[in-house]
């Protein structure tokens, strides 16, 4: 072995060496470090930066203390025992305080999310839903959301999980109870028509006998006032002066002015 290669490996394990027992440790942005000593979980935790730790004897894990987000699909079912599919983003982040307290009692993030996360959304999300309807679900969405939020918020606190938002991205149901629901509504839609219908009918009618009632009375009115008397007098006034001939079967004759005259005096 030449010179040149022992050289390499030389300079390899210093650098190993310095990696592994160097007094300094890097935290970054967006992480906090769990310190350990002898693999026992310190109560100090730290921030962003260098810091100083003893080889060997103190180890540091970080963790990010960023926001992440987990996307969830669970399955539910509602208060009328209908089945309820579930498509959850959730947004969430460990406490930094309480870093120490997270990683000795569960883990890095990984373990948080299949031991913690995906559970606790699971179980919360059959709690809430069981107390709503699945129409409830629908027109309620909002106050069903809520609840998510409340009850997951409470759950992962306990874990040392700070819940940012939660979104219901997606809820659905089985083929079966989607059919019957539009079925219902197609239904209303075609009773709402047929109520609109009826009603049209019945106002129609009513204007219809109204009218008859209107014309009823005006004729009566007719009857009542116009006499032959005003009848003869509207004939008068209405008259252009020039005497109409009257056929009859004997002769033909002009209309008697004096009579007409007479009519128009009284």
């Amino acid at each position: 072995m030449d010179s040149r290669a022992i050289g390499r490996k030389i300079i390899f394990a210093l650098l190993l060496v310095a990696v592994l027992f160097s007094p300094l440790k890097i935290v970054s942005a967006g992480e906090r470090g769990v310190v350990m000593q002898f693999g026992k979980v310190q109560e100090q935790i730290l921030g962003e930066g260098i810091h100083l730790v003893i080889p060997i004897v103190e180890t540091v894990k970080n963790l990010s203390v960023r926001v992440q987000k987990q996307e969830i699909s669970a399955e539910a079912s509602s208060k009328d025992l209908q089945d309820v599919f579930a498509d959850v983003a959730l947004n969430w982040h460990i406490v930094p305080e309480e870093a120490n307290l997270i990683f000795q009692r569960i883990g890095d993030e990984n373990n948080v999310v299949d031991g913690i996360i995906n559970p606790a959304v699971e179980e919360v999300l059959k709690a809430v839903m069981a107390k709503y309807t699945a129409e409830e679900i629908i027109t309620k969405r909002g106050e069903v959301k809520d609840g998510v939020d409340n009850l997951l918020t409470k759950r992962l606190a306990n874990y040392h999980v700070a819940v940012d938002d939660i979104s219901l991205v997606h809820v659905h149901f089985s083929k079966r109870f989607s059919d019957a629901v539009e079925a219902k509504q197609i239904a209303e839609q075609e009773a709402k028509r047929a109520e609109f219908v009826a009603r049209k009918a019945i106002k129609e009618a009513e204007t219809r006998v109204n009218l008859a009632k209107g014309e009823a009375e005006s004729l009566r009115l007719l009857h009542d006032v116009v006499t032959p008397s005003v009848l003869q007098k509207l004939i008068i006034d209405k008259w252009d002066g020039n005497l109409p001939l009257i056929l009859g079967e004997d002769s033909t004759k002009f209309l008697d002015l004096n009579k007409l005259l007479k009519l128009r005096k009284k």
